[in-house]
């Protein structure tokens, strides 16, 4: 076992900082010897300090790490052995650990969060692809290197299929699922669990089932209370809709990994990559030649959604002179898309008294049907809305509501005139809700974009997890 005064000798490495320890394992900062002067992070585990399930799970974790390489997983480089020790010479991450980057901010704004969320379901996706499940998701086993997020700690991940149980206690009790404490059987979704947990402590500051002593916690965790978010805590739609299937204490209705992966909120179609750039290029493209034929409402589209990859884009981009260059291009593409907006809205004004005129004939034959009646008096509400310049989620929500009971109606509708002004109408609706959309998208790139919003700046002393 390592000295805990000095650290252990290694031929192609020079320890020197303690960084971390835990049960078995002692993590320090190490340079490699030679020209490069390479930083990395040695895991030192004392072979004295093994029994058999850790020396298994050790196994386990060099095993995966060898074979796994991606941008959200930390990178095994080489591992070594003497008579005393086990190496894990492992990527070095130069920000510390996710809860520490919490702890010195002590909440994140939600779009923080949903970029390391993207970030740690990209990681996950790959890892579910190879049925792998890592079992001790928290956000002292995540690190940070410059603005990417890495998963590490391998050391209790196993190879599990979806329908493979474990019945072994792993990871930590404040980020442990129920079925894991409770029931003793587990699967993979377990992690799932703990992503939802580590969200909820971004977001607000502390986990689900912070607690005063084992005992209150053992209590909370046992409980089949349902999770309920912090008062005055204001997320999103989307984003509370996630939080809430994540940290569902039934793994049988929980948030399936399929459906993680997909979901808005995550949104990992735009999760900024080498990709981000080339994908807005195309869309900003196809605006400007809709722009040139005249046709505003095209173009306007095209520009938003091309925005939604340029904001990636600019997070993705690591040199400050490119970064700020992509930004004021992508300021440019924003004024144009305003312009547009305000020409489109002129149109509008037409559209909105040739649509009172429609709804008002429809509704007087809807005498008959209360139901529809509703519908488009909400209708009628959110195009008064709209005019009045109240652009906003609340608009767009009447306007989907109106549209869910009025798509009903028309497939229940028999061939006639009625028939004609319903489709017309959820036409219109259904451009207004599009149009909505658009304009949301491109306020919210505009924030994003002129706000800089660089979590990572500040130096943080790095970090490698231990057990």
């Amino acid at each position: 076992m390592a000295s805990s005064f000095a650290p252990p000798k290694l031929a192609d490495f020079i320890l020197t900082e303690k960084l971390g320890s835990g049960t078995y394992a002692t993590v320090y900062k190490a340079y490699r010897k030679g020209d490069s002067r390479e930083v990395v992070a040695v895991k030192v585990v004392g072979k004295k300090s093994l029994n058999k399930a850790s020396m298994e799970n050790l196994l386990t974790e060099i095993e995966i790490l060898k074979t796994v390489r991606h941008p959200h997983i930390v990178q095994l480089k080489d591992f070594q052995w003497d008579s005393e020790n086990i190496y894990l010479i492992l990527e070095w991450c130069s920000g510390g650990d996710l809860s520490r980057f919490i702890r010195s901010r002590r909440l994140l704004p939600e779009r923080v969060a949903q970029r390391f969320l993207q970030q740690i379901a990209c990681a996950l996706q790959f890892l579910h692809e190879r049925n792998i499940s890592h079992l001790d998701l928290k956000p002292s086993n995540i690190l940070l290197s410059g603005s990417v997020l890495k998963l590490a700690d391998f050391g209790f991940a196993q190879y599990m299929s979806p329908w493979d149980e474990q019945s072994v206690l792993r990871g930590s009790p404040l980020y442990m699922a129920p079925e894991m404490v409770c029931r003793r059987q587990y699967d993979a979704r377990v992690d799932l669990w703990s992503v939802g947990v580590i969200m909820y402590e971004a977001l607000f500051g502390r986990p689900p089932f912070a607690s005063r002593s084992y005992a209150e916690l053992e209590e909370k965790i046992r409980s089949d209370r349902p999770i309920e978010l912090p008062a005055g805590g204001r997320v999103s739609r989307n984003c509370r809709d996630l939080l809430l299937r994540l940290l569902d204490r039934d793994p049988d209705t929980r948030i399936t990994f399929a459906e993680f992966f997909t979901h808005p909120f995550v949104d990992l179609e735009h999760m900024p990559s080498a990709e981000s750039l080339g994908k807005a290029k195309e869309l900003v493209l196809r605006a400007v030649q809709k722009d040139q034929e005249g046709d505003r409402s095209a173009a306007l589209s095209l520009y938003c959604n091309a925005l939604e990859h340029f904001v990636p884009a600019i997070h993705y981009e690591t040199d400050r002179i490119r970064k700020d260059a992509l930004r004021q291009k992508v300021n440019q593409y924003v004024s144009r898309a305003e312009e547009l907006k305000a020409l489109v809205a002129s149109d509008n004004r037409i559209i909105f008294e040739e649509a009172r005129s429609s709804r008002d004939i429809l509704r007087e034959m809807c005498r008959d049907q209360p139901r529809w009646l509703a519908a488009l008096d909400v209708a009628s509400a959110a195009a008064a809305k709209e005019e009045s310049g109240m652009e906003d989620q609340d608009t767009l929500d009447l306007y989907q509501q109106s549209l869910g009971e009025l798509l009903l109606a028309l497939a229940a509708e028999a061939q006639g005139r009625r028939r004609e002004l319903l489709h017309s109408e959820i036409k219109r609706l259904m451009t207004r809700a599009e149009y909505l959309k658009e304009h949301l998208k491109m306020r919210e790139a505009q924030t994003d974009v002129s706000m800089d919003r660089e979590p990572f700046s500040e130096s943080v002393r790095s970090t490698c997890c231990v057990q």
